[in-house]
């Protein structure tokens, strides 16, 4: 299967390492890998949480938790396109037919290749954006490391990802083999999680340029006057890619709806472990470093939110569209049997194309805005209600 012009090649390195991408020789074994590899790295952190739950304090074990959700959801992402690998390949497939038939006009080409520009500029600026989050993640270890002339001192060690490992770290070149492959772990993991919802922006531009397709092919299917109507073959043509760009979008809903569930879930808990971490941070003589650890994080948690939601609107927005490009054609011009054809499609249009979340409600900038107001509002909720617990459990041990 060639696909030119549709997927970034970051993106397609991406999509290979982990397995999705179709056509793969050692697919199985990337698979296998990721899953042995994301299960132990959180079997690990837990187990390093149940151990020392009384000697760190509760806005660490928060930050902690929070990376784990993320890892955790990160694998449900992956197992849900492993599950969906048949749809992803038709989605593929449609897209590259898109790419030859778009020679045939030049608005079609033009259209295609400025969507495929804004794709690739946005897997671009997301990449960069994961690996400044990552780097902000991890400076706090790497910066102390590097000052630290004496890495014998295992009592300050610390780690990018709090485990608990099952062998000795004590001895300098354990320590630094550790780090490093805690840091490439994490960026690698972080880039895909970036990545896989690029790749939401760049199906969602593609059905975006289908239908400015469509919307301009209408507008010319019922010229001017003076001018022959149209014939049989345009109008079944533009009704059968209607038709197609209704499928493309069942595709993507069915690829990305429970995604999207389970991304609106754990980005309350994430968001919560994160605003307490922050908040209880300010006024503590390393709060600084605490705050532009986590600030980052928190807003990936954000972007990948809105990302959804501007997803599912621009979706929307686009499919209505369609009615108002077949609505302002000159449809009343043409004989009985050709404006009836248009009204039919006029009539399929008011069924708007969307994103849902899990088959429960659209995705849409107003779902973003109130979402958004609950994580404002939970935080300092939650922080009060995750302060009275500790305090809780501290008045127990005591």
């Amino acid at each position: 299967m060639k696909i030119q012009n549709t997927v970034s090649q970051v993106m397609k390195i991406w999509l290979r390492m982990f397995g999705i991408w179709p056509n793969m020789s050692c697919v199985l074994f990337c698979r296998l890998f990721w899953i042995v590899a994301l299960i132990v790295e959180q079997i690990l952190q837990y187990r390093y949480v149940v151990n020392h739950f009384h000697l760190i304090e509760f806005s660490e074990i928060m930050s902690i938790l929070g990376a784990i959700v993320a890892y955790t959801v990160f694998l449900i992402k992956l197992i849900i396109f492993w599950v969906k690998q048949r749809t992803f390949n038709k989605i593929l497939m449609m897209m590259a037919i898109d790419w030859e038939k778009c020679s045939s006009t030049k608005f079609s080409m033009f259209t295609m290749t400025c969507n495929a520009k804004r794709s690739q500029r946005f897997v671009n600026m997301t990449a960069i954006f994961y690996a400044i989050a990552v780097t902000l993640f991890s400076s706090n270890v790497l910066v102390k490391h590097v000052d630290d002339g004496k890495p014998s001192n295992v009592s300050t060690r610390m780690f990018i990802l709090q485990m608990d490992l099952p062998f000795d770290v004590n001895r300098r070149f354990v320590y630094e083999s550790v780090i490093i492959v805690q840091f490439l772990h994490l960026i690698l993991c972080s880039e895909a999680i970036g990545l896989l919802n690029a790749l939401l922006i760049n199906l969602i531009l593609h059905v975006g340029g289908q239908i400015d397709i469509l919307c301009q092919n209408l507008m010319e299917m019922f010229p001017k006057k003076g001018k022959s109507g149209p014939n049989n073959f345009m109008i079944k043509e533009i009704i059968e890619k209607h038709q197609k760009i209704i499928t493309f979008s069942r595709y993507i809903e069915d690829l990305y709806s429970y995604i999207a569930l389970v991304l609106f879930i754990s980005d309350t808990l994430i968001i919560c472990f994160l605003g307490f971490t922050i908040v209880t941070s300010i006024g503590r003589s390393d709060g600084m470093e605490s705050i532009m650890k986590n600030l980052a994080f928190y807003l990936n948690m954000n972007m990948e939110a809105f990302i959804f939601c501007f997803s599912g609107e621009y979706l929307s927005a686009k499919s209505k569209s369609i009615g108002d490009a077949a609505y302002d054609s000159l449809w009343y011009k043409s004989d009985s049997r050709d404006s009836r054809t248009v009204q039919f499609l006029i009539m399929r249009s008011q069924n708007q194309l969307t994103i849902t979340i899990g088959k429960i409600m659209n995705l849409s900038l107003d779902r973003f805005s109130s979402v958004s107001s609950f994580f404002t509002r939970d935080i300092f909720f939650s922080t009060d209600f995750i302060l009275k617990i500790a305090l809780l459990i501290i008045s127990r041990n005591q």
